[in-house]
């Protein structure tokens, strides 16, 4: 995916991204909360060492309970770094697409990444990343049917080709889209993008862990299918309005 200027009236503040949606950002990577009238879900997990910071956050933007479940969009490091903790810590349940359960429960290390594509400092240092698999006692594959039932009018939606077992969330009612490393609204390679500016802009998912391009576009295709106003990527910045037409 080429990059696409974002303009700034369509950014949307993390606290305020949809009705029972918000999120977090912790260095370069987002996770999000999804709120509902019979409790709340954690999206993702964000960096090692960053679990005092998301119960924290969680703390001030729902009920005090643990949340009911954590959904992973996939399993690399900087999605699932603090999982471990905060799993020891709610005693939440764990989701993820049966593809990625392996990256999960220690069965499996992700292949190498590949530091030459892309540009820019985050991908040069691509190489020094964790890719070995967390090991997690238990992990629940997410419904076969695309539900889910911790969250009425939801779904999850396959999404291949950062990781085989990648997956995105969708509500349909106000198409609300939570993409993972789907696509991206920031350059994910370059550092000063990533984590310094943020600029927003539409980019495709972080090419250096990026394994099957094919699959990745034919994502990027079924969720511009979906034609979604609100959009919430695990890096960069939540958007809304026209600058969520993804074709």
């Amino acid at each position: 995916m080429e990059e696409v200027p974002i303009p700034a009236d369509e950014v949307v503040p993390m606290d305020d991204i949809a009705v029972g949606v918000v999120g977090l950002s912790v260095l370069f990577t987002n996770v999000f909360a999804i709120i509902g009238e019979e409790g709340w879900v954690l999206v993702d997990a964000a960096l090692y060492g960053s679990a005092t910071r998301i119960i924290d956050w969680a703390r001030g933007h729902g009920p005090e309970e643990p949340p009911r479940a954590i959904l992973l969009t996939h399993a690399h490091f900087d999605h699932v770094g603090a999982l471990d903790t905060l799993v020891k810590r709610w005693k939440a349940p764990v989701y993820a697409h049966i593809e990625e359960i392996p990256y999960v429960t220690g069965e499996r290390a992700y292949p190498p990444p590949d530091p030459s594509v892309g540009g820019g400092l985050m991908a040069r240092m691509a190489g020094l990343y964790p890719r070995q698999p967390i090991a997690l006692d238990t992990v629940s594959p997410l419904p076969p049917d695309g539900s889910l039932p911790m969250l009425p009018g939801w779904q999850w939606i396959h999404t291949p080709g950062h990781t085989a077992g990648h997956v995105s969330f969708f509500r349909a009612a106000d198409r609300t889209l939570i993409v993972g490393d789907a696509f991206c609204t920031t350059k994910a390679e370059s550092f000063f993008a990533a984590v310094v500016t943020q600029k927003p802009e539409l980019h495709g998912p972080p090419a250096y862990f990026t394994t099957d391009w094919d699959a990745a576009r034919e994502s990027v295709q079924r969720l511009a299918a979906l034609d979604p106003m609100f959009m919430a990527p695990g890096h960069g910045r939540a958007m809304s309005g026209e600058a969520t037409r993804l074709a």
